[in-house]
């Protein structure tokens, strides 16, 4: 037993301290874990791919392309969530970084959804090792809101250009009817004075024989111009109303009155035209703010498109209707009505009911839009009843106010200097006696 003892003198022994291996184990397992959850969770989406298939996709991935789960995506070809249009151009650049061994710039594409919308994405790629393989990872940031954004900031930015250049094109499309308008009333101003004094000279001054179709002439004349000076006056009325320079004079006056003697004052020369006129009222007197210059302008102009559109023998009734905090003004014909799909046309500017009036009545379409706005600037409205060869009712309701004495406006606009029977000629002058 002694002598084996002896025989063995020389060992070795090994030990090794596995505490610190298992720390760095653990660590590592850590980190995994950290690396796989800032995968999971990052917002932009993540593809792992050999360029032809996608062996991995994150959450985000997967919602980038409306896809329900990992594996709707994952074994499929990598291309087909390209838009066609970027397809090639993806190709060259993945084999680009394969054979340099670098990455893909950020660049914008569109993917195309599993849904086939599309999405508006920047991509960078890169190599990356996985599972033991040279792979490439793919990051996709979804872009479409900021596009839309964009697309709605250039659109915005495009509008407002075109809407400053609108704006400025009215300006001067106004400037120019104005001035326009202006030159052309001046003359025929002169035109209408000179033609007053020929009505004016002695019947001795004109040959006897001649004499019929002397008058003749200066009437065909005078209506012709005053139809000129109608026109420029409505073009006038337009430019101020659309630059805000046209004034409304409101004052306490009885409407009851106003609107009878505007009535009274085309009775003869309606009933000439063989047409009956009625004036009806529920109230002797209504005292209320309004501007007895625009009610003029506006019953003439209703009245004057009453005659026109009423053959002979109809009858133009013009009511008032007191109805406590409001008063109801119409007038109603006889004529030959608005079609229904018509009817809501009628107040807009430079529009009228169909071709085959505009050749059977004179007009510019332009009437009943300052009408329009005339009602409106006094606080009322204007809507019309209609039935084609029955007639036509515009009716109107202007709100009842009392101005106290500080409210009416002191300054007043310059009168025309036109008598009531001349602003009558003027505004019938499209009627031919």
């Amino acid at each position: 037993m002694i002598k084996v003892m002896k025989q063995i003198r020389d060992f070795l022994v090994y030990a090794q301290d596995i505490k610190k291996l298992k720390y760095v184990e653990e660590a590592l397992r850590e980190s995994e874990e950290r690396y796989r959850r800032v995968v999971e969770l990052s917002p932009i989406g993540i593809f792992i791919h050999d360029g032809n298939r996608v062996e991995f996709v994150n959450v985000a991935g997967i919602e980038l392309l409306g896809a329900k789960s990992a594996e709707e995506l994952i074994g499929k070809p990598v291309l087909d969530g390209i838009h066609p249009m970027d397809k090639e151009d993806v190709r060259k650049k993945l084999h680009l970084a394969r054979e340099k061994g670098g990455f893909t710039p950020l660049k914008e594409r569109k993917f195309i959804r599993m849904d086939g919308s599309e999405a508006n994405v920047e991509v960078t790629t890169t190599l990356f090792p996985y599972k033991g393989k040279n792979m490439f990872l793919t990051f996709a940031r979804d872009i479409t809101e900021r596009k839309q954004a964009e697309f709605l900031q250039k659109t915005v930015e495009e509008n407002t250009k075109l809407l400053s250049e609108a704006l400025e094109y009215d300006i001067v499309k106004m400037e120019f009817f104005s001035n326009i308008s202006h030159e052309l009333r001046t003359p025929l101003n002169v035109i209408l004075a000179s033609l007053q004094l020929l009505y004016l000279m002695p019947e001795s001054c004109v040959d006897e024989a001649n004499r019929e179709k002397y008058y003749k002439y200066l009437y065909m004349m005078k209506q012709n111009g005053n139809r000129l000076l109608r026109l420029i006056n409505n073009l006038i009325d337009i430019t101020k109303i659309d630059s805000g320079y046209f004034q409304i004079r409101m004052e306490n006056h009885n409407i009851v009155n106003i609107i009878e003697n505007i009535t009274l004052s085309v009775a003869e020369y309606i009933e000439n035209k063989g047409i009956s006129l009625i004036f009806d009222t529920d109230v002797e007197e209504k005292i209320m703010a309004c501007d007895p210059d625009s009610m003029e302008r506006i019953m003439l102009n209703l009245l004057s498109n009453a005659v026109k559109f009423t053959r002979t023998c109809g009858s133009i009734q013009v009511n008032i209707e007191d109805q406590g905090e409001t008063v109801q003004i119409s007038v109603k014909d006889t004529g030959i009505g608005i079609p229904t799909d018509k009817q809501k046309i009628i107040f807009e500017r430079f529009r009228q009911v169909d071709k085959s009036l505009t050749r059977n009545h004179e007009g510019s379409g332009i009437g009943l839009s300052i009408v329009k706005s005339l009602v409106e600037m006094q606080g009322g409205t204007i809507f019309v009843k209609s039935e084609e060869n029955r007639g036509s009712e515009f009716i109107m309701q202007f709100p009842v106010r009392i101005l106290q004495e500080d409210e009416i406006m002191a300054e007043k606009e310059n009168s025309t200097g036109q008598s009531m029977v001349e602003r009558v000629r003027i505004e019938f002058s499209d009627i031919y006696a």
